[in-house]
C-alpha cells in the first residue's frame, strides 16, 4: 500500500472482505503505542430528537388509566390492613 497526498490509504477489497468490513461502512481509527493503526467498525445508530408534543405523546401512552389506579390503590390498602 501507498500512503497518498492527503493522507489516505487504499485497503484491498480482498482484506476488507476477509474481515468482514463491508462498502461504505462507518470505521474508528485508533493507533497504538507501537505505531500500529486500529480500524474498528462504529456503531453507529439512529437519533431521534422529540419535540414537546412527542414526549407529550409518550407521557399520555405512559399514564395509568383511573380503574388501574384504583385497583392498584385498593391492593396497597389491603396489603397495609
Amino acid at each position: 500500500m501507498k500512503l497518498g497526498k492527503k493522507g489516505q490509504l487504499s485497503i484491498p477489497r480482498a482484506s476488507l472482505k476477509k474481515i468482514g468490513i463491508t462498502d461504505e461502512q462507518m470505521m474508528t481509527v485508533e493507533t497504538t503505542d507501537d505505531g500500529a493503526i486500529v480500524l474498528r467498525p462504529a456503531g453507529v445508530y439512529p437519533l431521534e430528537i422529540y419535540d414537546d408534543a412527542r414526549i407529550a405523546e409518550f407521557l399520555a401512552e405512559d399514564a395509568m388509566s383511573p380503574d388501574l389506579k384504583q385497583e392498584l390503590d385498593a391492593s396497597f390498602a389491603s396489603d397495609e390492613g
